[in-house]
């Protein structure tokens, strides 16, 4: 039985914050005005100050693709992956992906992204499986609503323990890889627990309970 290899998407394969990136894509392409941007902003940044959760960020984004037509934003969405993202993949992400396939493990993205940008980067990574948000859709239009559980925090470990189960593996046999402290319980719920980059509260996190650092460089 293999065992499964998680692995965070931003600031951890890529080198880059893709929400941001993606803020500013939309702006320059006149599909989001400066209001929305300047809200965008303000809600990156009260999250970086701990003052809001992910998950709210989420559901207030998605309520603004209300009505959008899902194909199209997947178009759109790949062709950012396509023009701004894959130069950001770091070197090693693709050395670990490679060790970890050569030892016959599975290879899941488990991500805050888009189920759209999660698609993308697997089809480049050649990734076995995608774990992140999904827009619901309608008649081909989206919602403005996202299913829950939002994969943020404790989300990511239902949805970590969800796929495991479907796959008779325990959690306790995976490997998850992310830069971020907000992922503290997924990396709790691990058995290898890897801090890529750490910020700084993940890395007084990862020294103090022993937990590998590894430095995957820049793009």
């Amino acid at each position: 039985m293999s065992a499964i290899a998680f692995f965070d998407l931003d600031r951890t394969l890529i080198a880059i914050n893709s929400a941001y990136a993606w803020v500013r894509h939309e702006r320059r392409a006149g599909r989001v005005g400066f209001r929305d941007t300047m809200r965008a902003v303000v809600w990156f940044g009260m999250y970086r100050m701990g003052r809001a959760q992910l998950d709210d960020v989420v559901r207030k984004a998605v309520l603004g693709l209300e009505g959008q037509c899902a194909s199209s934003f997947a178009e759109r969405t790949q062709s950012f992956w396509d023009s701004e993202v894959e130069a950001t993949v770091r070197p090693g992400a693709y050395a670990a992906l490679e060790r970890h396939r050569t030892a016959g493990d599975r290879l899941v993205l488990l991500t805050a992204s888009s189920r759209q940008l999660g698609r993308a980067a697997a089809e480049h990574l050649g990734l076995d499986g995608v774990l992140s948000n999904v827009f619901v859709e309608e008649d081909g239009l989206f919602t403005g609503m996202a299913r829950e559980p939002i994969c943020y925090g404790d989300g990511k470990v239902l949805h970590a323990e969800a796929y495991a189960q479907r796959h008779g593996v325990e959690l306790s046999d995976c490997t998850f890889y992310t830069d971020s402290f907000t992922d503290r319980a997924a990396l709790e719920a691990v058995g290898v627990p890897v801090c890529i980059d750490p910020d700084p509260r993940l890395e007084r996190l990862a020294r103090a309970r022993g937990w590998k650092i590894e430095d995957w460089g820049p793009a």
